[in-house]
């Protein structure tokens, strides 16, 4: 769990540098009255993944921390133990008699 948290530490510091990037590109842009809506549709696409990876990382987190059941078989998402669905897909977790 130690290892896991300093990625979602290094992880999270990367998205604020990322975030904090992308406000001064736009800044820049604006002061110079010209946008390159390209650059920014790119940055905002590298932050949002980045984002999505830290979304990740703190659920896990979560799911150990509260101790997680499995992973779906459609799917493959966490899910907490005696969990009837997945929350991700609803597939029923429960295994059929």
């Amino acid at each position: 769990m130690s290892a896991m948290r300093r990625s979602r530490d290094d992880l999270a510091r990367r998205v604020a540098e990322a975030q904090w990037d992308l406000g001064g590109l736009a800044y820049e842009m604006a002061a110079r009255d010209h946008f390159r809506l390209d650059v920014l549709t790119a940055r905002a696409a590298d932050l949002q993944d980045l984002d999505g990876e830290l979304a990740t990382l703190d659920r896990a987190l979560a799911l150990g921390e509260r101790g997680a059941g499995g992973t779906c078989p459609s799917c493959g998402a966490l899910h907490v133990r005696d969990a009837l669905f997945c929350s991700h897909c609803g597939t029923d977790l429960v295994p059929s008699a």
